[in-house]
């Protein structure tokens, strides 16, 4: 398995691996995210990374930028969206994968990442409730226990702030 950083031609397979991992009430909404973020353009960069298997993406990450609604500034990374294909999960390529971003977003010199999802399984990578509870995410969360962050790298954190994030993140429908 290689894991690069993905491009515009990764689009269909980006699409489609999101198409199969997701259930069908949130398939289309999650393919469609992953793919607008390959695309859209931020002053921070999106990471994108995909895991190539035998030259088929079988696994998918972004990280995008976040920013203190406060100030503007640029204060660290959400992970979202992740998928694997349904025939490679359970394997270590969600685990190789994530763990490569976190390096490369860590290298860039980000303070903290934030995830919305399952906390059993990204609490294996160091996320906690604890670092995500001052910092309100952009939209009213349907699960507020899945909202997690880890920090990455020293730093002084603000007391807390609301979020905003890139733009295609902006839709209530994703939290």
């Amino acid at each position: 398995m290689q894991i690069r950083e993905a491009n515009i031609k990764d689009s269909e397979g980006i699409k489609s691996l999101h198409l199969q991992a997701f259930d069908d009430s949130e398939a289309k909404l999650v393919s469609d995210l992953a793919v607008n973020l390959l695309h859209e353009k931020s002053t921070i960069k999106i990471i994108s990374l995909v895991a190539i298997y035998k030259d088929t993406v079988i696994g998918h990450v972004t990280f995008s930028p976040v920013f203190l609604d406060s100030t503007g500034k640029h204060f660290g990374y959400i992970l979202a969206p992740l998928a694997v294909l349904p025939a490679h999960q359970n394997q270590g390529a969600g685990s190789k994968i994530v763990k490569h971003g976190l390096d490369t977003i860590s290298s860039l010199g980000a303070f903290i990442v934030f995830v919305y999802g399952d906390p059993q399984y990204y609490s294996r990578f160091g996320f906690k409730k604890e670092p995500a509870q001052n910092f309100t995410p952009p939209y009213v969360l349907e699960y507020p226990e899945g909202w997690q962050a880890m920090k990455l790298n020293s730093a002084v954190f603000p007391e807390g702030s609301r979020l905003t994030c890139v733009n295609s993140l902006n839709d209530p429908q994703l939290w």
